[in-house]
């Protein structure tokens, strides 16, 4: 974690409006006490209003609380549901994106909003994901986001094995299965791929361009 996004989160965990040790702070943020007596000091330095001392706790002055949005409770509800879903059925980088999300709607809550949304009421049960299916959908989110095109082994469900280059277009969600819409260079057709009958995938350095005619869009039209 960057050091300027662990500090966003050192505040957002002393604005929950209980005392919060060193101790406490940094189990959460997984760094040394030593670390968050100095970016305690250090947001105390630039102006930050935190209250308390070491040995005893610390806290962010209500005053300087980032103000509420103006969700209803329902909305907040459907917003915490939607977080723990993804948080419950991605991979483990998403899983901290959203506990970082979750963190953020939570803090900035007034009481009434609290009492009414009951956020940790909300369980979502996951499933246990293996490590290549995460290190998998971690890849095919990258590839996705810079175009870049995927060497990867496919075997069907049938057994048969082939390696095969892909344009990765598009991923979704069956229930409970990851499936990677794509071009496929060996078949050069749009091809469906189970992310968990996927192995040794690698992000390639060669960039492409999604067009009219090989696109999230034209794959999405062609399943209808």
């Amino acid at each position: 974690m960057r050091r300027a996004d662990r500090l966003f989160q050192l505040m957002l965990l002393l604005q929950e409006g209980k005392v919060r040790t060193a101790r406490y702070l940094g189990e959460k943020l997984e760094v040394s006490e030593r670390t968050i007596y100095r970016d305690i000091g250090d947001l105390v330095g630039s102006g930050i209003p935190i209250d308390g001392e070491a040995g005893v706790g610390y806290l962010l002055r209500d005053d300087y609380r980032v103000p509420p949005l103006m969700f209803t409770a329902a909305e907040l509800q459907a917003l915490a549901l939607g977080a723990l879903m993804v948080r419950a059925w991605s991979d483990r980088e998403m899983a901290q994106v959203t506990r970082s999300a979750i963190r953020k709607i939570e803090s900035v809550l007034p009481e009434r909003l609290r009492a009414e949304t009951s956020l940790h009421q909300i369980v979502v049960p996951g499933f246990q994901m293996t490590a290549r299916l995460s290190d998998n959908l971690v890849a095919i989110r990258h590839a996705i986001n810079s175009h870049l095109r995927l060497d990867c082994t496919y075997e069907s469900l049938g057994g048969e094995v082939s390696a095969r280059r892909l344009r990765p277009l598009i991923l979704y969600f069956w229930g409970n299965k990851w499936t990677l819409g794509a071009w496929c260079e060996l078949r050069e057709a749009f091809r469906s791929f189970r992310v968990d009958l996927l192995s040794n995938v690698a992000v390639t350095d060669m960039a492409f361009e999604p067009d009219d005619k090989i696109s999230a869009e034209a794959y999405v039209a062609r399943q209808r």
